[in-house]
């Protein structure tokens, strides 16, 4: 896909969105089933189902997918795909690329082991890998772009309203 199919496919989205806000206010839904047998729980995807467990870092067995690393493939997913398309709209010459995100947990605190050792990601460090001759200043123009545009990054970096609740 090329700048011009890519804004020709936008545009009227972007039209509409602008013309009435909200029909641009979605709700993205996740589902997932508690496993009986095991510490799982079964999430359907929309394309498969993928089954999460416990890390091997809490006793897991390791055959199941761990949440965490779920929460990494989501960043990598959308930065990859943002990327993609902010490199498309500003015509950057872009070959071969590819993303990778890491992030530190201390297990310690997932266990309660440690009062003081933070649940969840200490750091996430997101990083991509560019084939381009493009100069510094586009480079740095289209990372800053995609961190802006990135909605699985955006909701990390910005911590959005959470609620839990139960029903019987």
């Amino acid at each position: 896909m090329d700048a011009t199919a890519l804004k020709a496919m936008q545009a009227p989205l972007k039209d509409a969105y602008r013309d009435d806000a909200a029909r641009a206010l979605i709700t993205l839904k996740a589902r997932g089933t508690l496993d009986d047998q095991s510490i799982a729980c079964k999430v359907e995807t929309g394309r498969a189902l993928a089954v999460a467990g416990l890390h091997p870092a809490t006793g897991g067995s390791g055959l199941e997918l761990c949440s965490g690393d779920m929460l990494l493939e989501a960043l990598v997913a959308c930065a990859g795909v943002t990327l993609k398309a902010v490199a498309t709209a500003l015509e950057f010459k872009l070959g071969n690329a590819t993303v990778e995100a890491e992030g530190d947990l201390d297990f310690r605190g997932t266990l309660g082991v440690a009062r003081d050792a933070p649940v969840g990601f200490r750091e996430i460090r997101l990083k991509f890998d560019l084939d381009t001759d493009e100069p510094q200043e586009r480079i740095d123009s289209l990372l800053k772009l995609t961190e802006r545009y990135c909605v699985v990054f955006q909701t990390i970096n910005n911590k959005p309203a959470l609620s839990v609740s139960a029903h019987r």
